[in-house]
């Protein structure tokens, strides 16, 4: 079987003062043992008076086993292995800039664990010649991998790597290689695309909106026109009728700033069509990016309204709307029957 464990970055520990993801692995008397995710869960420790700025009064709200937090290196013995940490000391922008990284890290290590053990080889090798390289280049490899999306040969075939081998004459013998082979790269492109390829965000914003006049409908129609023609090819709008007087305009793209900043065109555009024939629009939710959840529900709702105003099959004939239109007395009417 292949060997699949690795750390996620080039240096085998950490350096002191950067903040790293740890799990708490269990509470001893003078502190908590804990794993380094990013570096193949070596261990480390915080002591107990480094949990909090704060007076401790229950060590089991500050810590609890299986959780995963951010914590700052104090010590790194190299030689023993020992990494002392803390969790006092971590700011909040350091925190959320360490779990940014971690959960980038964590993609990327999951799509090169999964090409590893696809291609039954060492995951370790791997990392050598294409996830290090690209940290390195990069900054980070999640950086990488967004551009080999739209385009992996730019990114993979430059990639190099040094191979020693024993020449004729016995002396060793350094040969540049590719540093990906055409397998690797596509099972590597296949697993990026298919984790990494953007989904389109759906974009709404709930609208209340009544006109009065004779012809009212036919200026609400136009509403809704005028704000359909302001979407464009990336960010079509389509306005709907929930249940009068509330409409829902949506949008699809994969720029959520430019989905909320078209949609809010359109309701503007919308506005202004039914204000010029006195009627009013109430904006009941702003432009907004919705779950998937959310999106389904909505679906479901048009759906049930569809079904529900269906037509039922003889509605045409139905004795109820014979009675409510009564017979017409021609002769007696005004009305000249030819």
């Amino acid at each position: 079987m292949p060997n699949l464990e690795c750390r996620m970055y080039e240096p085998r520990f950490p350096e002191v003062d950067a903040a790293v993801m740890i799990q708490v692995k269990h509470i001893a008397d003078m502190g908590a043992y804990v794993s380094l995710l990013e570096y193949n869960n070596v261990e480390g420790m915080i002591l107990f008076s480094e949990l909090s700025r704060r007076r401790i009064r229950s060590i089991s709200s500050l810590i609890k086993v299986g959780r995963q937090e951010p914590a700052i290196v104090l010590r790194v013995d190299r030689d023993k292995g020992y990494i002392d940490l803390s969790k006092r000391r971590v700011s909040e922008e350091e925190a959320r800039s360490c779990e940014d990284k971690y959960n980038k890290s964590k993609l990327v290590h999951s799509i090169m664990r999964h090409v590893a053990e696809t291609l039954e080889i060492d995951l370790e090798p791997i990392y050598q010649r294409i996830g290090w390289p690209l940290y390195r280049k990069y900054g980070h490899a999640f950086e990488a991998f967004k551009l080999i999306v739209a385009d992996p040969d730019a990114i993979l075939d430059v990639l190099t790597y040094e191979e020693k081998e024993t020449g004729p004459d016995g002396q060793e013998v350094i040969n540049v290689v590719p540093a990906v082979t055409p397998e690797v790269k596509e099972t590597l492109v296949q697993n990026i695309r298919r984790r990494m390829t953007p989904q389109p965000l759906k974009i709404r914003a709930d609208v209340e909106m009544k006109c009065f006049q004779f012809d009212g409908v036919l200026h609400i129609k136009q509403a809704m026109r005028k704000a359909e023609a302001a979407g464009n090819n990336n960010c079509p709008v389509k306005i709907k009728l929930v249940a009068p007087p509330l409409y829902v305009l949506t949008t699809q793209t994969l720029d959520k700033d430019q989905g909320i900043s078209v949609l809010t065109d359109a309701v503007k555009a919308c506005m202004t069509e039914i204000e010029k024939h006195k009627g009013k629009l109430v904006v009941k939710e702003a432009p907004r990016a919705v779950s998937e959840r959310e999106s389904k529900l909505l679906d479901a709702q048009f759906e049930t309204l569809v079904e529900q105003n269906a037509e039922v099959a003889g509605d045409d004939d139905s004795e109820e709307e014979d009675e409510g239109m009564g017979d017409i007395d021609v002769s007696n009417s005004g009305v000249h029957a030819e």
